[in-house]
């Protein structure tokens, strides 16, 4: 897995061609970037070269969701973005991504995900999994009432799974980098998300 912005590949997934095309331009100022306009070519373009796969869920044909199914099937190694109008709901407990997206999103947004997914990627596998979880555990957070998080028996279980994993990792701290500091502690003791000051 490449583990530096300027060697890894992106392949961006978006129905919407003029919205895939301007994330490819963003990104290949820092990266190589591909496209695909469906599920189906996204799988087909899917090598082991590309490092991070930015994927939008709802399309015609083969969805993201069931894009990632596909892909977990065939267990590749590729962190998952998705880049979405859909706002975020309890399923996504049980999706195989890294970390989601509501559109709109601007070039800063995109390129830090980016980068974030490329310094996962030398991470160990039970590491990279608390961090899924934890932007899993953010993005729920900012989308739905303190009740409905309360009610889900989805997002207690990622809780859970949080937790037991923070147990056994508590020695790994060292290997973090600033950014996975910001988002590891984006919550207050309290369990809410840190209030965000943009308008």
């Amino acid at each position: 897995m490449t583990t530096s912005l300027s060697d890894a590949t992106v392949l961006i997934v978006d129905d919407e061609q003029s919205l895939a095309d301007l994330y490819a331009y963003w990104i290949d100022e820092f990266a190589e970037a591909r496209t695909a306009y469906d599920g189906n070519e996204a799988l087909e373009m899917l090598d082991e070269d590309v490092d991070v796969m930015l994927l939008d869920r709802r399309m015609p044909g083969l969805s993201g969701d069931a894009v990632v199914d596909a892909i977990s099937e065939e267990d590749w190694d590729v962190r998952i973005v998705m880049v979405t109008a859909v706002d975020p709901g309890f399923e996504i407990v049980d999706m195989e991504i890294d970390d989601y997206l509501v559109k709109p999103v601007d070039q800063p947004e995109l390129m830090e995900a980016v980068e974030r997914m490329i310094t996962r990627s030398s991470y160990d596998d039970q590491l990279q999994r608390k961090f899924q979880l934890v932007e899993k555990k953010v993005t729920l957070e900012a989308a739905k009432t303190p009740h409905e998080l309360d009610e889900s028996e989805e997002y207690q279980k990622l809780v859970s799974q949080l937790d037991a994993i923070e147990r056994e990792l508590d020695s790994a701290v060292e290997n973090f980098d600033d950014s996975d500091f910001t988002v590891a502690f984006r919550e207050l003791p309290s369990g809410g998300p840190v209030d965000s000051t943009e308008g």
